[in-house]
């Protein structure tokens, strides 16, 4: 069993039981992690309170050195990091060689914003005056991670929040614990004891006692909506800083003038990457009427020739999905759209040379409008559903009829209709022509439903600070416009 890592010792803590991490692709179980209790968290925050005043207080350089030296531990273990985590989440090991690639970037590009500024100085209303903001720390933020990407997830939390001065908690999922506890271990180890805390555990047990906590300001939680909505209805009462990146249905839009074959390889790559089991997924594309037969074929025909496997094969382009919970949820919103009029245009079902694991074909689904499920909820599988629409006003008007607004995608070289595209969709990313890519230095988040937090870029960085005004006057006299008035 890997046990937990608070104030900088590894220890099983309080937990008397063991959650056991299973491989997707083979079922077999990995290893196991403590089942972490309330009373853990009390542990791992009050060590991160203890640790916050002396890291809030360190200087811009050393705590840039530091951060940099994680980036450069997590290069060391590059090999090791990745393979492992093909191992507890599924997705091919080349997906994850990006992932941890995305981690140790992430690390080194705000070790360098943390020690840009901290602030800003304004024009004096008078020649005795000084007015500046400075941007403080928040104190202990309580990092609760998803396992579709729990590295990249976790970094674009934890890098953020300590080059910011925070100190955090993060709590893994339980199906993907794996990695954070080796980056514990391997990664964070040149830190002071204390500034990263790292608790094992199911969400009631140990999710809920952190957003519960009142030395923990600022929840970072990345997940559903049903968890955000649950986590800002408990943290309420208590005003914290709430850091909600939540769920996604996202549209790619397929022009009229977009070359069929692009479009396909396009939609496949935003649709099926990690299984489609991503926030960012291509959940609902939209065809134009003229010429739909064309880009219709053309998707089927290159989601056929994609390879399904273990993510430590090469050749394997898709891995599994996470359990089987998850892959019994997207059967039924695939059966739901059969059942109401969708044809099954490719794959459907579990695949039949794989016997082991939680595979599924990525299917790609026509006839398929938005009374449907699988047009309006969250679906989180490799799934290709297919629109047709006759203007490209309709394209947008469809694409904003959504209650989540995470991103877009739209596939064209016409710059009139990219332009109405970015105006007048209504979400966070807009991707043309190159879906899914996201850039250290631009903000990453939702509008609507998928929650108003920014990752990444300075806003990433100013999700954990607060701001404060200082208005300074050097001249310590008796002011004009004090009391009494009448003088």
């Amino acid at each position: 069993m890997r046990p937990m890592y608070i104030n900088g010792r590894f220890t099983n803590g309080n937990s008397k039981e063991a959650i056991e991490v299973q491989n997707p692709a083979t079922e077999e179980i990995l290893d196991s992690v403590p089942r972490g209790t309330p009373e853990d968290i009390e542990a791992a925050v009050g060590a991160a309170k203890s640790a916050f005043d002396a890291w809030r207080k360190l200087g811009a350089n050393e705590r840039a050195n530091l951060l940099h030296e994680v980036a450069e531990k997590v290069h060391a273990h590059r090999g090791e990091i990745a393979r492992l985590l093909t191992l507890e989440e599924g997705k091919p090991i080349s997906e994850n060689e990006e992932e941890v690639d995305w981690v140790l970037n992430t690390f080194r590009y705000y070790a360098e914003l943390g020690r840009h500024h901290r602030g800003s100085v304004l024009a004096a209303g008078s020649s005795s005056q000084f007015n500046f903001i400075v941007k403080e720390p928040y104190g202990v933020v309580g990092c609760i991670v998803p396992w579709n990407y729990p590295l990249l997830l976790m970094a674009w939390k934890v890098a953020p929040a300590l080059a910011a001065g925070n100190t955090v908690v993060i709590k893994p999922s339980e199906m993907t614990p794996l990695t954070a506890l080796y980056l514990a271990e391997h990664c964070f180890d040149n830190l002071p004891a204390g500034v990263i805390n790292v608790v094992t555990g199911y969400g009631l047990e140990t999710g809920e006692p952190l957003v519960k906590h009142p030395d923990v300001p600022v929840i970072a939680f990345t997940g559903s909506l049903a968890t955000g909505q649950k986590i800002a209805s408990i943290a309420a009462p208590m005003m914290k800083k709430l850091h909600l990146e939540l769920g996604g249905k996202d549209a790619t839009v397929i022009a009229e003038d977009a070359d069929p074959e692009v479009a396909a390889k396009a939609v496949a790559y935003a649709a099926l990457i990690n299984a489609g089991q991503v926030c960012t997924s291509t959940e609902r594309v939209y065809l134009p009427r003229r010429g739909a037969s064309k880009f219709t074929e053309a998707i089927v025909e290159h989601v056929k020739s994609l390879r399904l496997g273990s993510g430590l094969e090469s050749s394997t382009d898709m891995g599994p999905m996470i359990g089987e919970t998850y892959r019994a949820k997207f059967e039924s919103q695939i059966a739901d759209a059969k059942s109401h009029g969708a044809k099954i245009l490719a794959g459907g079902g579990r695949p039949k040379n794989l016997t082991r694991g939680f595979f599924h074909e990525p299917t790609v689904l026509s006839g398929v409008d938005h009374s449907m499920v699988i047009m309006r909820d969250e679906t989180f599988g490799p799934a290709v559903p297919l629109m047709e629409y006759t203007t490209f006003d309709e394209a947008i008007k469809l694409t904003n009829d959504c209650k989540y607004g995470l991103g877009a995608v739209l596939i064209s070289n016409d710059a009139k209709k990219i332009k109405q595209f970015f105006d007048d969709v209504k979400a966070g990313t807009i991707w043309i022509n190159d879906p899914l890519t996201d850039h250290y230095a631009g903000p990453f988040g939702g509008m609507k439903y998928s929650g108003g937090a920014r990752e990444l870029g300075e806003e990433g960085l100013d999700e954990f600070r607060e701001t404060k005004h200082v208005h300074w006057d050097f001249n310590l006299e008796d002011k004009e416009y004090w009391y009494p008035y009448g003088r």
